[in-house]
């Protein structure tokens, strides 16, 4: 699946041949697709290579019903901070920085995120790949770009960046295996993020997220410095508040720092730690269960997460993940799960 040498023997031998089976996105019957290799044609993508790689694309009414699902999808804090802040993934986070210790170093260093927060992405996204996705990209993208009711153009996009991408690299796209949506690797990068953002960190002339996992470190890296990670700074801070959340405070908002202190002390929010009350945060009210919410705000750096992916829950298991990988490193520096015992169900 990685986009090494040995992967262009492979592709040579697994290429399809055309016309062994009814595409469902056949260019020369397909109006997209045919427009598509059109654009990507003009880019110097070989029109031959794009015709037969659509080809081999097939719709799958699965990857839209997961979709559907994801969107639906409603849990409490305690709910969804249950699944990843597991010990097996605390451990295993320990031993995959202690593997990778001389890239995650340089990577802090480079980016200045934390080795923890890195490992605490790779962890949350794929348990620190080893589960990156049963999906072929290619078949997720085209049924998305061609067939999503609402994000149609979005994933229209996602796909021509995706095909770039493989061209670019020697691989086939349909080899390529992801999530059904099309994120990819270690990080589950879409292909947009993947052109932008992703790096060559050690320096073999590949960017290869989906086998390499110290390009998978310093891409995480750069991802989080491009979007704008302070250095040093907090990512949020233990607050107190009213047995329920008030109205007058927009909470959880995915969005930079939008509410100041004095306007949450208002209301009754207070932070733990001494702040000046013009400081701008991000209210967090984290249902623990039916009755009982705890209280945090964000600042800059924990909106940087949400760029990862848009849910401050997602932000809030990254930054927890990350706390805990940092305490056992201090207090057991080689877990066993660095011996590779056991395996946790994919989440």
């Amino acid at each position: 699946m990685g986009a090494g040498g040995a992967a262009l023997t492979v592709a040579a031998l697994w290429w399809p041949t055309p016309g062994l089976h009814a595409a469902d996105f056949d260019p020369s019957r397909h109006e997209e697709a045919r427009a598509l290799v059109e654009e990507l044609a003009e880019r110097e993508v070989p029109r031959d290579w794009l015709e037969a790689a659509l080809r081999d694309a097939d719709f799958q009414q699965g990857v839209l019903d997961a979709m559907a699902g994801a969107a639906e999808r409603h849990l409490r804090w305690d709910q969804y901070r249950d699944i990843f802040l597991k010990p097996e993934r605390i451990s295993r986070g320990v031993a995959f920085i202690e593997a990778h210790a001389d890239a995650f170093a340089r990577a802090e260093e480079r980016f200045g995120v934390p080795a923890e927060v890195i490992a605490a992405i790779i962890g949350v996204e794929t348990s620190y790949g080893r589960y990156t996705g049963r999906h072929r990209v290619l078949d997720s993208l085209a049924t998305l770009a061609f067939h999503h009711p609402e994000r149609g153009g979005f994933f229209r996009g996602e796909l021509a960046a995706f095909l770039e991408i493989a061209h670019e690299q020697g691989v086939v796209p349909g080899s390529l295996k992801g999530s059904y949506a099309g994120a990819m690797g270690y990080p589950q990068f879409i292909p947009t993020s993947y052109r932008a953002y992703a790096v060559d960190f050690d320096g073999d002339g590949l960017r290869d997220l989906w086998a390499n996992p110290v390009d998978a470190i310093g891409s995480v890296g750069n991802y989080f410095a491009e979007h704008g990670w302070r250095r040093g700074e907090p990512t949020y801070h233990e607050a107190t508040g009213p047995e329920t959340p008030p109205d007058v405070i927009a909470f959880n908002r995915t969005q930079r720092p939008y509410a100041t202190l004095g306007e949450l002390a208002a209301a009754e929010v207070h932070v733990e730690t001494p702040l000046d009350e013009a400081t701008k945060v991000i209210p967090l009210a984290l249902e623990r269960d039916e009755q009982a919410w705890r209280y945090r705000v964000g600042h800059d750096n924990f909106y940087v997460i949400t760029r990862y992916n848009h849910s401050h829950l997602y932000a809030m298991a990254v930054t927890e993940l990350a706390e805990a990988i940092a305490e056992m490193r201090e207090l057991e520096p080689f877990p066993l799960a660095s011996r590779g015992d056991g395996a946790e169900d994919e989440s």
